[in-house]
C-alpha cells in the first residue's frame, strides 16, 4: 500500500531509540499515524514540528498496518508559532479537536480550514475568530451541526440574537425575548454574511456556544474532558487583552 499527500503535523511521540511516530492531517487521508525512521534526527527534528506542513509519503504492507512516513518540508511554521502562547495553545487545542475524529476519515474542508488559521494563530483576535468557526465545522463534521441560518420559530433569517440549548437553531430577537434565560447568545459575527469583526464579549459568547454543544454532544456522552489546552488558550487571550489596555501597541482589536 502506498499513497501520496499534503498533511499539517498536530503531534509527535518517540518510538524506540531514533524514530518518531508522526501524527498528521492530511487533506485526504484524514488523521493519520505512521513511523519516520530516524525522525529524532538533527536534520528531521526541525521539520518534524508540530504547526509545519509537509509533503508525505506513506508506505505499509497492508493497509491496517501503521506503516512509515517519508517527510518532505513545505512550510514550517514550528517556529513562528512558538513564540505565542495563544497559538501554542490555539494548535494544542485543534489537534485535540482532531482526534475526535476516527482515525483515517478524509474531512478535506477541516484540513484547508485548519491550514487558514495556521496562517493567523500569531493574530489573537483572528486566531480566535478562525478557531471558533473550525469548532463549528468540526461539530457539523461530527454530525451535531448548528442551524444558525434561520429562526426555529419564525423562519426569518434576520436579527437572529439566540441559539437554543436544545435543538442548535437559531433563534430571532422577537421570538427569543421571552425565553431569553434559558437560550444561549448568538454573536453577531457568527450571522451568516454579517461581515463583521468579533469584541471581546462576542468571542466568550462564541467559545461558551461552541463549548455547550461540545460538552452536550460530544465530552459527556464519551465520558471525556475538554482539551485543558482550550481554557488556555482562552486564558492566554484574555492575558494579552488585558495588556493591550494597558499597552495599545500590542492590543488585540
Amino acid at each position: 500500500m502506498e499513497w501520496r499527500d499534503e498533511g499539517i503535523i498536530i503531534g509527535t511521540r518517540r518510538h524506540g531509540e531514533t524514530s518518531l511516530i508522526l501524527e498528521v492531517m492530511t487533506r485526504d487521508h484524514g488523521r493519520h499515524l505512521g513511523l519516520v525512521r530516524g525522525g529524532r534526527s538533527r536534520k528531521q527534528q526541525p521539520v518534524l514540528q508540530p504547526g509545519n506542513r509537509v509533503e508525505l509519503a506513506w508506505r505499509a504492507r497492508l493497509d491496517e498496518h501503521l506503516g512509515n512516513f517519508a517527510v518532505e518540508p513545505v512550510e514550517l511554521n514550528a517556529a513562528r508559532l512558538l513564540a505565542s502562547a495563544c497559538a501554542v495553545y490555539g494548535l494544542q487545542t485543534m489537534a485535540a479537536h482532531l482526534r475526535l475524529l476516527p482515525e483515517r476519515d478524509p474531512h478535506r474542508g477541516l484540513y484547508e480550514t485548519l491550514e487558514i488559521v495556521i496562517g493567523h494563530l500569531d493574530e489573537p483576535a483572528s486566531a480566535a475568530e478562525l478557531i471558533v468557526r473550525f469548532e463549528l465545522l468540526l461539530l457539523d463534521d461530527l454530525g451535531f451541526g448548528l442551524d444558525l441560518a434561520r429562526c426555529a420559530a419564525t423562519g426569518t433569517g434576520d436579527d437572529l440574537t439566540y441559539v437554543s440549548p436544545k435543538t442548535g437553531r437559531a433563534v430571532s430577537r422577537l421570538a427569543g425575548t421571552p425565553y431569553r434565560d434559558r437560550l444561549l447568545p448568538l454573536p453577531a459575527f457568527l450571522r451568516a454574511g454579517s461581515g463583521l469583526r468579533a469584541d471581546a464579549a462576542a468571542l466568550e459568547d462564541a467559545f461558551r456556544l461552541t463549548g455547550y454543544f461540545f460538552a452536550r454532544h460530544v465530552y459527556e456522552p464519551r465520558g471525556i474532558e475538554p482539551p485543558e489546552t482550550r481554557a488556555g488558550f482562552l486564558a492566554a487571550l484574555r492575558r494579552l487583552r488585558e495588556v493591550g489596555a494597558t499597552s495599545p501597541a500590542r492590543s488585540l482589536e
